[in-house]
């Protein structure tokens, strides 16, 4: 025990897990990127060059959080990457920031680290809203800057709604598009969910790969085998639903969506390219957006980029920030 009055124990990622799921509906865990499924599925594709310091911040009997670390040469990061984890950070019990960040540093600094790398946090990150101040008071060296943006919208409680908030021009659009689907052919939104979600995986991947050169270069093999393990991670924990477009029966497009909190979030889309000039890449966003206004969900998450269909759609900039923190 430390000079905070705490202490930090190791954790597995079956531990880590098991706490989830007795306290998955905590404010706490509102970052879908640090949760145990998506942890470990990243870890296991690509934690072999750190090491894992999956830490449970206790003060007596009580836990007041998660630090999910990977340790290297002094330095202290998020488990995951910037790559395929839009933002992330530290699961800490509402209004117990203080003692978490004041006991993690203490043990950090006992394990010879002396800088903390910290990306991409929103603006309403723990890190942010309480560990930037804290690690300032304490006179360490902090630098914060904003680095990427993500985009999200608020949901209204039904489509026309929705529709009336864009531009005349935004509208039109739309409504322009999806009239010119349906001109094609047959046309269907289907949501596939849990296992069914999971087996369509290959499908998916493979219209991934045929909607883009850049992104059949980020297809690696091993970027493949993170994308399968953690579709069948999150469609175990009841969070995977991927939205297939189809044209005449055919699957012409196709999204990852995560539907957590309240917040329906679009990870990942692809299309087949024959049907470009239908515009089949946006209408399965539009449709998405619908699917979500639908079923009551609040908020709808683009995630990080900044894609002119984001802005098309409604989207909202959200900076994204690095943050350095370097112990003295």
């Amino acid at each position: 025990m430390g000079k905070s009055g705490g202490m930090v124990t190791s954790e597995s990622f079956d531990s880590l897990a098991s706490y989830w799921r007795k306290s998955r509906d905590s404010a706490m865990w509102n970052c879908i990127f640090v949760l145990p499924s998506w942890l470990e599925a990243w870890w296991h594709e690509f934690g072999f060059e750190t090491e894992l310091y999956l830490g449970a911040v206790r003060k007596g009997e009580t836990t007041l959080g998660i630090a999910p670390l990977q340790l290297r040469g002094g330095e202290a990061s998020f488990i995951g990457s910037a790559n395929v984890c839009d933002y992330l950070d530290f699961v800490i019990v509402p209004g117990r920031e203080a003692d978490f960040f004041n006991i993690l540093l203490d043990d950090l600094k006992r394990r010879d680290i002396r800088r903390l790398d910290l990306r991409p946090l929103r603006p309403n990150s723990t890190v942010l809203s309480h560990l930037v101040d804290i690690a300032r008071d304490l006179k360490y060296e902090v630098s914060c800057k904003v680095e990427d943006i993500s985009l999200e919208l608020g949901l209204p409680p039904t489509w026309q709604e929705y529709l009336g908030a864009l531009t005349q021009k935004q509208r039109h659009e739309i409504r322009r598009k999806l009239r010119r689907l349906g001109e094609g052919g047959r046309v269907n939104y289907r949501i596939l969910e849990g296992e069914s979600a999971f087996q369509f995986m290959p499908t998916f991947l493979r219209l991934f790969r045929e909607s883009g050169q850049d992104k059949a270069t980020f297809l690696t093999a091993q970027m493949e085998s993170f994308f399968l393990s953690m579709a069948r991670a999150m469609a175990q924990a009841g969070l995977l639903r991927l939205g297939i477009l189809e044209l005449n029966e055919l699957p012409v497009a196709a999204v990852i969506c995560f539907d957590y909190h309240n917040t329906v979030f679009l990870y990942n889309n692809g299309y087949d390219p024959e049907y470009r000039f239908l515009s089949v890449g946006v209408i399965s966003k539009v449709l998405c957006v619908k699917e979500s206004i639908d079923r009551g969900r609040g908020r709808f998450d683009f995630l990080k980029g900044a894609e002119e269909y984001k802005h098309r759609l409604g989207g909202k900039e959200v900076h994204l920030y690095g943050c350095q923190i370097s112990f003295r």
